[in-house]
């Protein structure tokens, strides 16, 4: 049985085959391989980079290698926006966390929880995030300014309000308390936080210090 070589046509389909099935960029060399011996390689990709010209995908030499891309007037139709959710840092996890349970507290309760220094840029994250509030300022000495947690943390979680927040047996059960804690310990109730304690915010003072300091004069 005698077997024709193929023509032309049919060398520059083979190689538009390829050259569209591929992963990535294909040499002359890698295309040449899988076809007939003898193959016009490059005046198949001449063709085809003729026939593409001014199409919506065009046929490109990238470092020696050959690859339909979308022409480049069109990259605009390719541009996607979406939205990268921001992760909180462990630091802000706990931070949270302890604003939820003790609010409305101030900065140095949540630092006496959790036992170290709090970086101002974790308040100001959780503040840009909309997880927590300005609740007001602390009646005593230095007049603090207390926190508490805002809709949008309760949306985030999907609390319906701040009852629904797990209690002593739901930390036990996911093994987030130790079994063995000790006598009297009682998670605080968030439900019970009042602003009776707290002066309301006067205006200008979210930007204000967070406690009111004294410069005394030198003479």
């Amino acid at each position: 049985m005698i077997q024709f070589a193929p023509d032309h046509g049919e060398i520059e389909r083979r190689v538009e085959a390829l050259l569209f099935a591929a992963a990535g960029p294909l040499s002359a060399a890698e295309i040449a391989r899988r076809l007939p011996e003898g193959a016009d390689v490059g005046g198949a990709i001449s063709a085809l980079r003729e026939k593409y010209h001014g199409r919506g995908v065009e046929l490109e030499c990238v470092a020696d290698r050959w690859q339909f891309r979308t022409a480049p007037d069109l990259s605009f139709l390719m541009t996607e926006e979406r939205e990268e959710p921001r992760r909180l840092s462990k630091a802000a996890l706990e931070t949270l966390a302890i604003i939820a349970y003790h609010q409305p507290c101030t900065r140095a309760e949540v630092e006496s929880v959790r036992g170290v220094s709090l970086s101002r840029g974790t308040l100001d994250l959780l503040l840009e995030m909309g997880f927590v509030r300005l609740r007001g300022r602390r009646r005593t000495p230095g007049r603090p300014v207390t926190y508490g947690t805002a809709d949008r943390f309760l949306e985030h979680f999907g609390l319906s309000n701040l009852y629904d927040l797990p209690g002593v047996q739901e930390m036990k059960a996911a093994g987030l308390l130790d079994l063995s804690i000790p006598v009297g310990f009682e998670v605080p109730d968030p439900s019970r936080a009042s602003d009776d304690d707290d002066a309301p915010l006067l205006p200008g003072d979210e930007d204000a210090p967070e406690f009111a300091q004294d410069f005394v004069a030198e003479d």
